[in-house]
């Protein structure tokens, strides 16, 4: 099959509320095109479809993960196109529509992360839809899911396609130097929530910043959604009492450990896990329902499970299911003569002596001269991932990629399995609840509220990233007037800020590598790094090696001297986002506002009585040149 795996319509009940209305293929094997049932894993398809308060805009486009169905480890890629029309312009019109106007949506289920491309191709088919006013008529989704299927593929991921609609150009315009601080707001995996309204400029921002990040829009959100719909207090507790832990086991297939093509994916990319859009996907249950669906079989049909060791680690609380303990490489295997054995033969030794707590996790990888099976120190991140590490390993293990969160998915935000999340609401209920969020992004002012104070400290840019910031604002205001030059450049591009991004991670990255490199990373922050190398993030990327890395150059891109010029910006930006600089700031600009009122006012008043002393002057010297002519006549 295709990379889209359904066109679903969503639709407005006056009575029952959001409710598929068409599906095609069917959501649920065995049911009609029009069945309104729903898998569990996506009950809230309907709300993420047909977004609130899409009632007050005649169109809308919303962009939203759901988690991946059983068997399946894949985040499923929503792209929605709200539209509403009257009813009186129906040409059939059925006995439930009894308002004034009807609200659907047709939404496309992709395994593709292709937003901007998908947005384009069904806006197109939403108008003709609509256009035909008689919504009976399904043969244009059918033939939509037919072409998509035929002319989108996995290549169009490595292409600038996958980046359509997305603009840093417009985010730099509006968010100004504060870009950067959005960016290492998400590289500390903290929870950040972006509002605005309508669903469209929401998910736009939202996503833009993610294409910031090298390589995670195309390979770094396969594991962003997996959550657990909200379920009923007693089939909570009944499943806690009668259902064992799988979230303690991790499956590994004999296949698995052999598999001399498991290293390397296509285009030279590392697969740090078999779970890749083309290969394999990795055998880790994320829900009790998946029981017989995740499983690793052997030849004979029975499934192996390794016992995930079950104590916390001392840097972090979160669960240890994508790492394998390497303490099952017992001292007795390290000695000479057994060191003699195949590397193959060896991991499948070492793999069945079973698993110990403690030490560093191991992950499976190819030689690269002999292509058998090693084991090599490092945590498996399950990303297809680049020769410098790219994506980062950020959302995964619980961390969060919601473009919309629908208000039934509210409980996400204080879910103990949640540890992060970047989300976007258009409820106003999620941005007055603070204290679930770290940092709230309201993008109509491109203000960016950080609730702790520490944490503002750790994100307060260095001279180096203000430089930077600078920078990157500078090239895209140059010429921004001129209708023929704006945007078409490659200075201050949309490709051109994604690489200034790319070689500023790249540069952070590279600098952690270096011994006594306490100078170097100051010009990054010293406080920042110091919290981010406590992220998963990091610990995965730092457990493994990436050799390219050696030929980055390891300092900031903007590193130098402290100068005049510095100073002017370090003011700029605590006028510009500090409480008491944006008071001084609009206590500047009223005085400034008032000088200039009363300046004209008395510019008005003095230049009036000017006038009028002139003009009775002259009234007076006109009467008085006029009388002696009367008296002489």
């Amino acid at each position: 099959r295709g990379p889209v795996l359904h066109i679903v319509v969503v639709g407005f009940h006056h009575k029952k509320g959001c409710q598929v209305e068409f599906s095609y293929p069917p959501l649920k094997p065995g049911e009609g095109h029009d069945s309104h049932s729903l898998p569990e894993e996506w009950k809230y398809l309907p709300f993420l479809a047909l977004p609130d308060g899409a009632h007050n805009y005649q169109e809308d486009t919303v962009f939203f993960h759901l988690p991946p169905r059983c068997g399946d480890r894949t985040t499923v890629y929503g792209v929605s196109c709200y539209r509403q029309i009257e009813a009186k312009a129906l040409k059939v019109r059925q006995a439930d529509i009894t308002r004034e106007t009807v609200q659907k949506s047709v939404c496309v289920l992709s395994q593709l992360p292709l937003y901007g491309l998908l947005q384009a191709k069904l806006q197109l088919i939403t108008h003709a839809y609509f256009e035909e006013k008689d919504f009976s008529q399904i043969s244009i989704l059918k033939e939509l899911y037919d072409h998509m299927n035929s002319s989108l593929g996995s290549t169009l991921l490595e292409g600038s396609q996958v980046y359509l609609g997305l603009s840093p150009r417009d985010l730099v315009l509006h968010f100004r130097h504060k870009v950067l601080i959005l960016f290492k707001l998400i590289l500390l995996e903290k929870k950040v929530l972006f509002y605005i309204s309508p669903v469209n400029r929401l998910v736009g921002a939202l996503m833009t910043v993610l294409s910031l990040f090298p390589g995670m829009i195309e390979h770094g959100l396969s594991d962003c959604s997996h959550y657990r719909p909200r379920k009923s207090i007693s089939e909570d507790a009944g499943l806690q009492e009668n259902t064992p832990r799988l979230d303690d086991y991790v499956s590994v297939s004999p296949a698995d450990t052999s598999d001399t093509n498991l290293g390397m994916g296509k285009g030279g990319r590392q697969m740090t896990g078999n779970n890749s859009l083309e290969g394999q996907k990795a055998n880790v249950p994320f829900s009790q329902s998946e029981k017989t669906c995740n499983g690793a079989q052997t030849s004979n049909g029975t499934v192996q499970r390794l016992k995930v060791p079950s104590h916390a680690s001392p840097a972090s609380s979160e669960s240890d299911w994508e790492t394998l303990d390497p303490s099952i490489l017992e001292e007795s295997s390290l000695k000479e003569g057994e060191r003699e054995n195949p590397p193959s033969e060896q991991a499948k030794n070492l793999l069945s002596k079973g698993v110990s707590s403690g030490g560093l996790p191991i992950t499976v990888q190819p030689q690269a001269n002999t292509g058998h099976t090693v084991l090599v120190q490092g945590l498996v991140s399950g990303l297809e991932e680049d020769q410098y590490g790219m994506p980062l390993a950020i959302f995964t293990k619980g961390y969060l990629c919601l473009p919309y969160m629908a208000l039934q998915q509210h409980h996400l935000l204080s879910d103990v399995t949640v540890r992060g999340f970047v989300a976007g609401a258009t409820n106003i209920l999620f941005r007055q609840q603070k204290h679930l969020s770290d940092a709230i992004v309201e993008i109509e002012d491109a203000h960016v509220q950080i609730h702790d104070a520490e944490l503002r400290k750790i994100l307060n840019p260095t001279t180096a990233d203000l430089r930077f910031s600078d920078y990157l604002v500078k090239h895209v205001t140059e010429n921004r007037d001129d209708v023929f030059l704006d945007g078409t450049g490659w200075e201050g591009g949309d490709e051109w800020i994604r690489a200034q991004f790319s070689a500023y991670l790249h540069a952070l990255l590279a600098a952690v590598l270096q011994p006594d490199n306490e100078k170097t990373l100051s010009d990054f922050g010293t406080t920042f790094v110091a919290a981010w190398k406590n992220t998963h993030n990091y610990r995965v990327w730092n457990s493994n090696k990436h050799p390219a890395l050696a030929e980055v150059n390891s300092s900031h891109p903007f590193q130098g001297q402290y100068s005049v010029s510095d100073v002017k910006l370090r003011l700029s930006h605590s006028v510009q986002n500090s409480e008491r600089g944006k008071k001084i700031g609009n206590v500047m600009v009223s005085t400034s506002r008032n000088v200039v009122q009363t300046g004209r006012a008395v510019g008005q008043s003095v230049g009036g009585a000017f006038t009028s002393a002139k003009s009775a002057m002259s009234s007076w010297f006109s009467t008085f040149t006029q009388s002696p002519q009367s008296l002489g006549d």
